[in-house]
């Protein structure tokens, strides 16, 4: 069976990307208090932010994602580590495909996911506030973008149940 393919310009991919790294950027305070003498999540929000910015889309986006990730397993306080991935994603989000399966939602919003769960631990609140506030972040073409492919899928964590309740909240404001 093949996959059906989804439309995406180089403008959709930085729309993208600059939606990541506007939930993701909070949240490096975050890390750095636990590991300030690395650096590995503000390069990757800075990578990502060349690309949106009008950088070509290279391995720098790549690299940074993956160095970012690997800095997110290094520390153990969750919020750390939420922030590190979030970070991640937002540069990995500049890979997003064109290929309309559910698991590409991730890198339309892991980074927004990871920013609503560390709000929830934060304030000890429910993240229904934090993922209406993410989800008005996500300016047009990011909507459409997402509309483009299926629903985020199921999971287990708390933060793909927050990753679902933003594809939800944002499908439904780019209905409105």
């Amino acid at each position: 069976m093949r996959t059906r393919q989804v439309d995406l310009t180089t403008d959709d991919l930085r729309a993208v990307v600059r939606f990541a790294v506007d939930c993701a950027r909070d949240l490096l305070p975050e890390f750095e208090s636990v590991a300030p003498d690395d650096p590995r999540p503000r390069d990757a929000i800075a990578a990502a932010r060349a690309f949106a910015d009008g950088a070509a889309r290279s391995n720098l986006q790549r690299a940074a994602a993956f160095a970012a990730h690997r800095a997110a397993r290094s520390v153990a306080v969750e919020p750390a580590r939420l922030a590190a991935l979030a970070c991640g994603d937002a540069a990995a989000a500049a890979y997003l495909h064109p290929i309309a399966e559910a698991t590409q939602v991730g890198h339309i919003l892991r980074a927004a996911a990871c920013a609503a769960r560390v709000v929830e631990m934060r304030t000890g609140a429910t993240g229904d506030e934090a993922v209406g506030r993410l989800a008005e972040r996500a300016a047009p073409p990011v909507p459409e973008v997402l509309g483009r492919y299926p629903a985020a899928p199921g999971g287990s964590t708390r933060v793909a149940a927050l990753m679902s309740a933003l594809d939800s909240a944002i499908r439904e404001r780019g209905r409105a």
